[in-house]
């Protein structure tokens, strides 16, 4: 799980940190703190994993690229 990338930004529309797994479509999560939205996300990811492998949906390797995400 810990290979799969993170994207968190803030939303000033939501108030709250925005997490996403991109390689999981549909795998976010919200909360009011960085921490928490990381936390929730790998969650939401493992839960994600799991119904994907239940359904026979295949599960998308992790990208090992590098990329660096920087606000403007």
């Amino acid at each position: 799980m810990d290979r799969y990338k993170v994207v968190i930004l803030w939303s000033e529309g939501d108030q709250a940190y925005l997490a996403e797994m991109p390689e999981l479509p549909g795998c976010m999560a919200d909360d009011a703190t960085q921490e928490q939205a990381l936390q929730i996300v790998r969650e939401t990811a493992h839960l994600w994993m799991q119904t994907a492998q239940e359904i026979g949906r295949p599960i998308p390797a992790p990208d090992t690229s590098e990329f660096m995400l920087r606000a403007g």
